[in-house]
């Protein structure tokens, strides 16, 4: 395939992806809006239970990235009755986990409430916590069906469904939570069961639609009910990749620990990169969404040179991507900085963090990119294996910056910049080397074509 059509087809995928990866953090955006209207007890209790959601969808993202590089895989060495159906089960799947997700959650919501808040948490942030955390958590299922039926559509290429779904879910999700909290008087419990509600439907509608295209597929004949091989196939083959994920999560973690060391300052402009990192993040994802579904659809094939053209493009889209966005973020540090706070002296620290991550940006569109075409081979295993290491290798970075970073008045930028050099640069260099070394043998190659 020529060079212009493969850059078509990666931006064809990595566009209408960007669009729904952007469009979910909006639930968060929108009730933090609106809850934050009602006091800041409220606030604070959505900010405890949120980072509880968040790190539970986090941690089962496999469901997308399982199902989007086996449907791929499968569809590109022309079986598209296996592909559906490992769809379809892993549909099943995400139904399973999100209901038991849920009710565990439901359940033990006090307690891990307690435990993030710490011994200082007042009862009434709690209290507000505990209903926003029960509220929603019904949603879960839902939540996770998304990601599961939107990783089976990406692996048919098909990346503008999610995107129209997240899209109008975002839309109505505002309106639904504005007539639950004011409207109906339910405060905080209000913007959750609003979510939650919403998740469900999208849940719903993006379910239906791999439904009705299976059975125009494969007939009406074609049986929906779950496969048990292939439910514990898709936990077997997501389990690598849980591990990958939660080894990250683990290293975000840490470091969040290791800023609240360097003093109230350091930590609240942490807060203030962090965020940005993560936004920018966003559009490296969407790159490396792309590279799975290609790179599954040519390893299916038994097409290892196209395999090997899409590892190259996406490599180059990924640094030049990365560049802009250091470029854009280094242009606009400080006013981006003032967005978030007006002390002086934590913008400065802020902008200097951005300052930081924007020379690493091409490197972590590098990392992300190459994340994204191992996980279309289907090479888990090695994931985990070398996130485990890159956690090793990054702990003593971390070490550094908590015994040896500058502190007290006057060295907040530089605490800050101690900081994101060693997630920014040495995290993220010990990610990329392990993952860059993989892909210049053959192994990967061998694993996607099965």
């Amino acid at each position: 395939m020529s060079t212009p059509s493969l850059d078509r087809r990666i931006l064809a995928l990595a566009l209408p992806a960007l669009g729904a990866l952007i469009a979910e953090p909006l639930f968060v955006l929108v009730d933090s809006a609106l809850v934050g209207h009602l006091g800041v007890a409220e606030l604070a209790g959505l900010t405890l239970a949120s980072t509880l959601l968040v790190t539970a969808v986090g941690l089962f993202v496999f469901l997308a990235y399982t199902t989007t590089a086996s449907v791929g895989r499968l569809i590109g060495a022309g079986h598209p009755d296996r592909a559906l159906r490992a769809g379809v089960d892993g549909i099943w799947l995400a139904l399973g986990v999100g209901a038991l997700v849920a009710a565990v959650g439901i359940a033990v919501a006090p307690w891990a409430i307690g435990l993030l808040g710490g011994p200082d948490l007042s009862p009434e942030v709690a209290a507000h916590a505990v209903t926003y955390l029960r509220t929603s958590l019904p949603g879960m299922p839902g939540m996770l069906a998304v990601l599961a039926a939107t990783g089976v559509l990406r692996g048919l290429l098909d990346t503008r469904t999610p995107l129209v779904v997240a899209g109008i879910g975002a839309v109505v999700n505002a309106g639904l939570n504005a007539l639950f909290i004011y409207g109906f008087g339910w405060g905080i419990g209000g913007s959750g069961a609003g979510t939650a509600l919403v998740q469900l439907g999208m849940g719903a509608w993006l379910v239906a639609v791999v439904v009705r295209g299976t059975r125009a597929t494969l007939g009406p004949g074609f049986s929906l009910r779950p496969s048990l091989d292939g439910v514990g196939g898709g936990l077997r083959d997501g389990f690598p990749l849980f591990l990958r994920t939660l080894t990250l999560r683990v290293a975000i973690l840490l470091t969040v620990t290791v800023a609240a060391t360097l003093g109230e300052i350091p930590l609240a402009a942490h807060q203030v990169v962090n965020s940005l990192w993560g936004f920018a993040a966003f559009a490296l994802d969407a790159l490396a969404i792309a590279a799975q579904a290609l790179v599954g659809r040519a390893l299916g094939a038994a097409d290892e040179g196209e395999a090997r053209s899409v590892l190259r493009r996406t490599l180059t889209w990924g640094a030049g991507a990365g560049l802009v966005i250091g470029a854009v973020l280094a242009l606009l540090a400080h006013p981006l900085a003032s967005l978030f706070t007006p002390d002086d002296v934590a913008r400065s620290a802020a902008a200097t963090g951005l300052y930081v991550i924007a020379v690493a940006m091409p490197l972590a569109g590098v990392v992300f990119v190459l994340d994204g075409v191992l996980i279309g081979a289907g090479d888990g295993t090695f994931l985990a294996w070398a996130g485990v290491a890159s956690l090793v290798a990054y702990l003593p970075f971390l070490w550094i910056v908590w015994s040896h970073a500058p502190r007290g008045p006057g060295q907040e930028a530089a605490a800050v910049a101690w900081l994101w050099l060693a997630f920014a640069v040495a995290f993220m260099l010990a990610r990329g080397i392990a993952t860059y070394l993989r892909s210049r043998g053959s192994r990967w190659l061998v694993l996607g074509v099965r």
